[in-house]
């Protein structure tokens, strides 16, 4: 190989280094962290990981609201892309956690999604029934029809539900999972 040949390669990786920080850097830009999750598992990544492994029919399984000693921090403190864990929500997730409202979000033709799925985004619910968060739930291969969006709300709805039942609070969410 030539000497003129050699040293362009260290050029070359040079300049591919600065592509890949450049883009990992607009990557994180993108969902700037606003909390970071203790080192023990807490209880919500616990009932995200027990639903996931429940549930085949899911993508992810993720929980969003504002971690105990925040203010108006609204982030995703658990769920199945543990690197997203701390990323800071969405305005649509955090009209979820404060009104209690639920999105039906089929993304059959998102062109930034790189899978098909269909997202419901709900009100993360107690034992009393007080919206205390946001639930998501991404499920895959979906088909467009409406008896679909029905059947993905009733499903949604009803593992929320089950899920309530084992949420006495919302500080146990961030408690260490046992």
């Amino acid at each position: 190989m030539s000497t003129s040949r050699r040293s362009k390669y260290p050029l070359l990786m040079v300049i591919c280094a600065f592509l890949v920080s450049a883009s990992t850097l607009s990557a994180a830009d993108e969902h700037p962290k606003n909390w970071t999750p203790p080192a023990k598992l807490i209880y919500a990544q616990k009932l995200s990981d027990e639903s996931m492994a429940s549930h085949p029919e899911l993508l992810s399984v993720t929980f969003h609201g504002v971690p105990p000693g925040q203010t108006d921090a609204y982030t995703m403190f658990a769920g199945s892309y543990p690197d997203r864990i701390g990323n800071a929500d969405d305005p649509d997730d955090i009209d979820i956690s404060k009104k209690g409202i639920t999105i039906v979000d089929p993304r059959w033709h998102r062109p930034n999604d790189t899978v098909k799925k269909f997202v419901m985004m709900l009100p993360l619910r107690d034992t009393k029934g007080e919206n205390i968060g946001e639930l998501v739930l991404a499920y895959k291969n979906p088909t467009p029809s409406p008896k679909n969006e029905k059947d993905y709300f009733l499903g949604s709805t009803a593992l929320r539900d089950s899920l309530m039942k084992k949420i006495p609070s919302y500080a146990a969410l961030f408690e260490a999972a046992r």
